[in-house]
């Protein structure tokens, strides 16, 4: 990676700058901003993950380079959230879309500014960047949005394909922790013991919110800018990768979109092109001020006319829980759907996966309520954790099995898709199905997967699996899975079902890309601005540990992550922050699920000396799910508040 010194203009930071919101609430933000005569266009990112520790240290590593190159750059956060006055509620209110609405007049309108306004954002950022851009603000000229999803319902941390996923209360034990911390006294002054009063006289356990509402109501299709494509007409640059859990939105934004619209999909996880893993990195702030320069200042560069999406073709490669690197290439398709890509269908015969049906007797599973320890998580973040799907030959094992031996080379890109006609023997089962590259020693690297909730009442069902770009070689075996559990991704149902299916009835519909070269990428090696000046206090360190007690059957998963202790050598905060999650079961036991997320978060700046504890649990008997949380801070080490409550929520839809 290139560390830039000097840029084309010098760079001036504001920090604070409070912008005040209609009802009279003020926003915290930093600017960094050119130094030039003339005005320039604004780009804004708005997160509630506190810009001056939070996000401090990719903050500065991006901003200095776009202001540097002629764009100021405001990092703003949330009502109630850094240094912002007022509190948060929940993710992606309506709230929160009229006060961006608000910010992005607010910097139209100052004299440093041209009256055009971008905006971006990765993850949070990217689905309110897409929601704002769904309001339609007068100034809002373009949009980058990485990471994220245009459907809360079908690609969130919540549900998939209709099932709970346990990701969902670790993330309430985070956002619990991040919204307990006060603002900085150097910042806010002498209020800042009221304003972190107010947070946590508001504090509450999100899960307990989101377990009510199991379908896609209208809950959910507030902020899913998928509803309704036709409300964003500023352009927009979708950008995931395959190790994400957002990938899929990527594919459906360039399919849905009629405004001008590209994507990017590389080989990493959650995070930015040019900083996160696994590798290659690219230079992506090169390829963002295309962007910016297309749209917020009408320089005719010609990034409107390249192929509507470029992506970085993954080749075989044993499997592991973690990369440094993906080996592959990167290729470009001139729209989506690409006229490059072809639909393969595989039936689902005894004897493997055929092009043609042979009907023959049922095929009946119920998986071990343990199985899915070795598929990874729902989203990984690349970093030194090991987060990625391990070896599934033992996954396989406890699984239906189909399987295809390749007399030529094969390459997958899209949506996978099975085809269900099965019977159930209880009224819901969680059905999921995973895509194998095998190799010629037997070992199988996961490909893609994806989880149904199906309802004996409703035998057909259609599986989407995760997107993917992939080839497999001539030699190596495709192999379909399906298994009736996916533990501890995937929440179990109160009753281990059966499942049946005729040979022959089920069909997998591979998206096969048939045709097309391989493009020549614009990226060169990524460049940033100086890292943010920071002394190591104590190192990160992350465990995983997977214990089977063999005496009461229960298996247990413990994975540990310590992000160190560190000094801000700029404003002096100090940081320090570890989780905890806990996932335990017994065999044969759905109702025996346990799971638990802890969060420490301590932050020392000025007279502020706060550390949070937060916690979350969960379980469930056949009707209700059982939701505990706490939060517990301490100023100085003394307990100055805090909050605790149990709800029974019953398991409607589940």
């Amino acid at each position: 990676m290139s560390v830039l010194e000097r840029f084309p203009h010098a760079v001036e930071r504001l920090d604070p700058l409070f912008i005040a919101l209609p009802d009279g609430t003020r926003l915290a933000a930093t600017l960094w901003r050119p130094q030039v005569p003339q005005p320039v266009p604004a780009i804004l990112e708005f997160l509630p993950y506190r810009r001056r520790d939070g996000t401090a240290f990719r903050d500065r590593q991006m901003a200095p380079y776009l202001a540097g190159h002629g764009f100021a750059y405001a990092r703003v956060d949330l009502r109630g959230t850094g240094d912002s006055e007022g509190v948060l509620t929940d993710e992606y209110t309506a709230q929160e879309q009229d006060d961006a609405c608000a910010v992005i007049a607010w910097l139209a309108a100052q004299p440093w500014c041209s009256g055009k306004v971008g905006m971006t954002g990765i993850s949070w950022g990217g689905f309110n960047a897409l929601q704002v851009a769904a309001r339609r603000p007068p100034a809002l000229a373009a949009v980058i949005a990485l990471c994220c999803s245009d459907d809360r319902f079908a690609t969130d941390v919540h549900y998939l394909g209709g099932c709970y996923l346990a990701e969902d209360p670790q993330w309430s034990a985070f956002m619990l922790a991040l919204l307990a911390l006060p603002p900085d006294p150097a910042i806010v002054g002498a209020a800042w013991e009221d304003l972190w009063r107010q947070r946590l006289e508001a504090l509450d356990c999100w899960s307990a919110r989101w377990l009510q509402h199991p379908t896609r109501d209208a809950y959910w299709r507030q902020g899913s800018v998928g509803e309704d494509f036709a409300a964003i007409t500023v352009p927009v640059y979708a950008v995931g990768g395959w190790d994400d859990g957002y990938v899929d939105a990527v594919l459906r934004l360039l399919a849905g979109l009629r405004s001008p619209a590209k994507g990017l999909i590389g080989p990493w996880s959650h995070n930015f092109p040019c900083l996160g893993a696994p590798g290659p990195l690219i230079g992506w702030l090169k390829e963002a001020l295309r962007w910016w320069r297309r749209w917020l200042l009408d320089e005719p560069n010609g990034i409107d006319a390249e192929p509507k999406l470029t992506l970085w073709l993954r080749e075989p490669e044993p499997p592991r829980p973690r990369y440094d690197s993906h080996p592959g290439r990167w290729i470009a398709e001139p729209s989506w759907p690409s006229p490059n890509v072809g639909q393969r269908a595989l039936f689902l015969n005894a004897d493997g996966l055929g092009d043609r049906p042979q009907p023959g007797a049922a095929l009946s599973l119920c998986s071990p309520v343990t199985a899915g320890a070795d598929c990874g998580r729902w989203g990984g973040y690349g970093g030194a954790a090991a987060e990625l799907a391990v070896d599934q030959r033992r996954e396989d094992a406890e699984a239906l099995v189909f399987g295809l031996p390749l007399q030529d080379d094969l390459t997958i890109l899209g949506v996978p898709e099975v085809e269900l006609r099965v019977q159930l023997d209880a009224p819901r089962a969680n059905v999921t199905a995973r895509l194998c590259d095998v190799a010629p020693d037997g070992s199988a690297t996961l490909v893609s997967w994806g989880a149904l909730n199906l309802a004996a009442t409703e035998p057909l069902g259609r599986l989407l699996l995760r997107a993917t770009g992939r080839r497999l070689p001539k030699g190596h075996r495709l192999r379909l899975a399906l298994a009736t559990q996916h533990w501890p991704i995937l929440w179990p149902q109160p009753r281990a079902a059966t499942l049946s299916l005729a040979s022959g009835a089920c069909r997998l519909l591979l998206p096969v890309r048939t045709a097309g070269a391989a493009g020549a990428a614009p990226f060169g090696p990524p460049e940033t601005a100086p890292p943010l000046p920071a002394t190591e206090l104590r190192p990160a360190r992350h465990g995983k540990l997977l214990r089977h007690e063999l005496g009461t059957g229960r298996h247990c998963l413990e994975v540990r992550s310590d992000f160190g202790r560190w000094r801000l050598e700029e404003n002096g905060i100090v940081t320090d922050s570890a989780a905890l999650e806990r996932y335990a079961i017994r065999a044969g036991d759905p109702l025996s699920a346990r799971l638990e997320g802890r969060w420490f978060i301590a932050l020392q700046s000025g007279a502020a000396d706060v550390a949070v504890d937060s916690s979350v649990s969960l379980m469930a008997d056949a009707s209700d799910f059982h939701l505990a949380w706490s939060v517990q801070t301490r100023q100085r080490g003394a307990v100055v508040g805090g909050c605790q409550g149990v709800r029974l929520i019953p398991r409607r839809e589940l």
